[in-house]
């Protein structure tokens, strides 16, 4: 099975379900894919994606504590297939273990141990979406924008 890295957007909210949707990007595709999570589970991707320390650990914290307390750690996340409409993962660890998860559990697992996330690609080729083309014009009139502008431009601005 061939695997492709992606990076982790994010997490939004759709509308008007409040469903929370793990959003990963394809590094080398130009796919999104889109993942229906929990709210716990987007709230402990949240945390760790704005740098927060729990004052205790939080369960994908402990997770990775324990494996690190066993002497492993976590080499990669995988997300594997898509059986109906629930997506599958699994944890690869330094000493060659796997271990099935839940993607949002992998990949909140993943942002603690600051390992890398893949997906197979056969997976982010018949559930991803289209990745938006970059318009050419806007980025080469940011770019312009940036060469030009200095924080001075921004003084006595609320």
């Amino acid at each position: 099975m061939a695997e492709v890295e992606v990076e982790v957007v994010g997490v939004r909210i759709e509308l008007p379900a409040n469903q929370p949707i793990l959003l990963l990007k394809a590094v080398n595709l130009p796919r999104f894919l889109p993942i229906w999570i929990g709210t716990a589970e987007a709230t402990a991707i949240g945390i760790v994606q704005r740098g927060l320390t729990p004052p205790r650990p939080l369960s994908h914290h402990l997770m990775v504590d324990i494996l690190e307390a066993h002497g492993d750690s976590l080499s990669a996340v995988v997300i594997t297939g898509r059986e109906n409409h629930t997506f599958l993962a699994e944890l690869r660890t330094e000493a060659g273990k796997t271990i099935s998860a839940r993607p949002s559990d992998a990949i909140a697992m993943a942002l603690i141990a600051d390992s890398p996330v893949y997906a197979a690609e056969e997976v982010v080729q018949e559930n991803g979406i289209d990745a938006p083309a970059p318009d050419e014009d806007e980025v080469a009139q940011f770019r312009e924008f940036l060469d030009h502008v200095s924080p001075e431009d921004f003084e006595g601005r609320p």
